[in-house]
C-alpha cells in the first residue's frame, strides 16, 4: 500500500472500531454496577445479542485463515467442526439451558458445587483456568496477531523485525480487547460481538463474491462455474480417512467435543446464562446454530477459490491462501473496514475468554475463600484486577509461541482433550442422576487427565484423538454410574431451583431445531459425491425434497404434540 492508502485504512479502521465502542458504551451505561450486571449483563440479554456473541466468540481469526487454508490444501472435510455444532446448539437450547436458568447459575463450577461438592468445583476451576491461561487465551491472541501481520505486512509498515512487530501487535490488540472485558463486563462483550458479527457476515459474503469474479475474469457466474466443474474433489465434505477430520469422527468423539464446547464451556455459555428468559436464550442458541451452516460458504469456499487461482503459485503455507485472496480482491477503500472486522473477531474471542476467566476466579475462587460476604462492588473490583493480570500474563506467553510453533500448535490442537471430556461427563451425569456421589466426579477427573496423557502423549496410540474422546467419555460415564450403583448417596443430590427468570420455553423451539437438523443433513448431501462433487444435481434435488417433506411433517407434529409435553417437562425442571 502507498502511504496515502495506509493512512486511509488506519483512519477508517479506527472509525469503525470507535463506532462499535461508542455503541457498546451506550448500551452498557448503568448495567455493570452489580454482580449480575457485570458478569451476566443483568440477566437481560435477548436472543439477538446471545446469538451474535456466541458466533463471534466461536469464530476467530485463526478459523478465518485456518479453515480456508484447510480447504485450499485438502477439501471441505474440516467443515464438520462447524456444521455439526448445530446439533450441540439444539441440545444446549432444549436440554441444558432450562436447567442452567432454573438454578440461576453464574458459572458452570457453581452448578457442580451444588450437585456434588466444593472440591469438584475447585477441580473444574483449575482445569478451566489452566487451559484458558496457558493455552486458549495466548493462542487466540497469538493467532489473531499473526493474521493481522500477514494480511497487512505490519513489519514493513512499522520498519521492525517480525518478532518485534508481533510483540507490538499482540500488546496493541490485547490491550484494546481487554478494555471491553475489564470496563464493560459481559454486556459490552455481547454488544460489540453482535455488531462485529454483522461486519463479519458482510466481509464473509463480499470476499467469495469478489473471488468468484476474479476467477471468472470479471464474471461472477463464470467463476462459480469453474469451481463447480473443475477439481470438484475440493468441495467434498466426506473426504478420506487420511484427511485432517475423517468423516467417521462426527459420529464419535466430535459429538462430545461439541457438547462440551456449546453446553459446558464457560466462556461460550456465559452469555446464555445471562438470558432475559428461557425463550430468548433458546432463540439465541438456535440462531447461532443456523449461522454455523454458513461457515463452509463464508470461511471455506474462499479457500477453494484460492486453490483455483494460486494452485501453481508458491504460497509460503496453505494458511496464506486467504490473506493472498483478500489482498488481491478487496479494494483499498474497504481495507480499513476489513481490518476492523478482523480485529473484532480477535477481540471477541480474547475478551470473552478474559471475562470468563475473571468470572471463574472471582465467583469460584475468591468469593468462596472469603469468610465474610463479599459486596458486588468488591467482586467487580477484584474481577477488573484479575482481568488485568490475566491479560498481562497472556502478553508474555503469546509471543513465546513463535519460537516453537510446530510442537506447541500440536499441543494446542489436542490440549482441550485434557478437560473437555471429564467436564461434559460429570455435567451430564450430574444433571440426569440423583445418587452418583461426588467421589465419582473426582476419580473421573484424575483418571481422565492421566489416561489422556498416556494415550496421546506417552503411548501415542494410532487412533485419531477425536475417537479417543469417545472412548474416554463412554469409559468415564460407566465409571460414574458404577459409583452410583455401588456407593450411592444417602439422599438424592440435585441443584437448588431459584426461578430467577421466566422458564416458559420458546413456542417454535422444536420446529426450528428440527429444521436445523434437516439443513445440516442437506449441507452434507450437497458437499458430497451425491451432490456438487459429482455434479449429480438430480440426486441432490430428490434427496433434499424428501428431507424437506419429512421436515415439514415433523414440524407440524411437533407443534401439535411435542410442544405441550415439552412445556410440561420444562415446568417440571423448574419445580423438581
Amino acid at each position: 500500500m502507498a502511504g496515502q492508502d495506509i493512512a486511509f485504512t488506519l483512519i477508517s479502521c479506527l472509525f469503525f472500531m470507535g463506532l462499535v465502542a461508542w455503541i457498546s458504551y451506550q448500551k452498557t451505561k448503568g448495567v455493570v454496577d452489580s454482580k449480575d450486571g457485570y458478569f451476566l449483563a443483568g440477566r437481560g440479554l435477548t436472543g439477538t445479542f446471545i446469538a451474535g456473541s456466541m458466533l463471534l466468540t466461536n469464530l476467530s481469526a485463526e478459523q478465518l485463515i485456518g479453515l480456508n487454508g484447510s480447504a485450499f490444501g485438502y477439501n471441505l472435510s474440516a467443515m464438520a467442526w462447524e456444521v455439526t455444532a448445530g446439533i450441540a446448539t439444539i441440545i444446549m437450547a432444549l436440554v441444558f439451558l432450562p436447567r442452567y436458568l432454573s438454578g440461576a447459575f453464574t458459572t458452570l463450577p457453581e452448578f457442580l458445587k451444588q450437585r456434588f461438592d466444593d472440591t469438584v468445583r475447585r477441580m473444574t476451576v483449575v482445569l478451566f483456568m489452566v487451559g484458558y491461561g496457558l493455552i486458549t487465551i495466548p493462542s487466540v491472541l497469538y493467532s489473531g496477531s499473526v493474521a493481522v501481520l500477514k494480511l497487512f505486512d505490519i513489519p514493513t509498515l512499522l520498519s521492525m523485525s517480525y518478532q518485534q512487530s508481533l510483540v507490538v501487535t499482540i500488546i496493541m490488540v490485547g490491550s484494546v480487547g481487554a478494555v471491553y472485558a475489564i470496563f464493560g463486563g459481559l454486556k459490552a462483550v455481547a454488544v460489540s460481538d453482535t455488531i462485529n458479527g454483522v461486519g463479519l457476515l458482510i466481509i464473509g459474503v463480499l470476499v467469495p463474491v469478489l473471488g468468484f469474479m476474479m476467477l471468472g475474469g470479471g464474471s461472477f457466474t463464470a467463476g462459480v462455474s469453474t469451481v463447480l466443474t473443475e477439481h470438484t474433489d475440493k468441495l467434498n465434505a466426506i473426504g478420506e480417512p487420511t484427511d485432517p477430520v475423517p468423516f467417521g469422527t462426527i459420529f464419535t468423539g466430535m459429538i462430545f467435543a461439541n457438547l462440551f464446547y456449546w453446553c459446558t464451556n464457560q466462556y461460550v455459555i456465559q452469555r446464555t446464562l445471562g438470558a432475559k428468559n428461557l425463550a430468548e436464550g433458546q432463540k439465541g442458541v438456535l440462531l447461532s446454530g443456523y449461522f454455523k451452516l454458513l461457515v463452509p460458504f463464508l470461511m471455506m469456499i474462499p479457500g477453494v477459490i484460492a486453490f483455483h487461482l494460486y494452485q501453481t503459485s508458491q504460497l509460503e503455507t496453505i494458511d496464506m491462501a486467504y490473506p493472498r485472496l483478500v489482498k488481491d480482491v478487496l479494494p483499498v477503500s474497504l481495507a480499513g473496514f476489513f481490518l476492523a472486522v478482523l480485529l473484532g473477531t480477535v477481540f471477541s474471542s480474547f475478551n470473552s475468554l478474559l471475562n470468563s476467566a475473571a468470572t471463574l476466579f472471582c465467583l469460584d475462587v475468591y468469593a468462596p475463600l472469603k469468610k465474610d460476604k463479599v459486596s458486588d462492588e468488591q467482586l467487580i473490583k477484584v474481577a477488573k484486577i484479575a482481568s488485568v493480570i490475566i491479560a498481562l500474563f497472556s502478553f508474555v506467553v503469546a509471543p513465546l509461541l513463535m519460537f516453537a510453533p510446530e510442537g506447541l500448535w500440536q499441543i494446542i490442537r489436542v490440549f482441550t482433550g485434557f478437560y473437555n471430556i471429564p467436564v461434559i461427563t460429570i455435567v451430564i451425569v450430574g444433571l440426569f442422576t440423583r445418587r452418583v456421589p461426588a467421589v465419582a466426579a473426582k476419580v473421573v477427573i484424575i483418571f481422565h487427565v492421566l489416561a489422556y496423557a498416556l494415550l496421546k502423549f506417552i503411548w501415542d496410540v494410532d487412533i485419531n484423538f477425536i475417537h479417543i474422546y469417545a472412548i474416554l467419555f463412554v469409559t468415564e460415564t460407566a465409571m460414574m454410574l458404577l459409583f452410583g450403583y455401588f456407593l450411592p448417596t444417602q439422599e438424592q443430590q440435585f441443584y437448588h431451583h431459584k426461578n430467577t427468570v421466566d422458564l416458559v420455553p420458546w413456542r417454535y423451539a422444536h420446529p426450528v431445531a428440527i429444521t436445523l437438523i434437516t439443513l445440516i443433513i442437506i449441507s452434507y448431501v450437497f458437499f458430497s459425491p451425491l451432490g456438487v462433487v459429482s455434479g449429480s444435481w438430480s440426486t441432490f434435488y430428490v434427496i433434499s425434497a424428501v428431507l424437506l417433506v419429512v421436515n415439514m411433517g415433523l414440524c407440524v407434529w411437533s407443534v401439535k404434540r411435542w410442544q405441550k409435553r415439552y412445556q410440561q417437562s420444562a415446568k417440571a425442571v423448574s419445580t423438581s
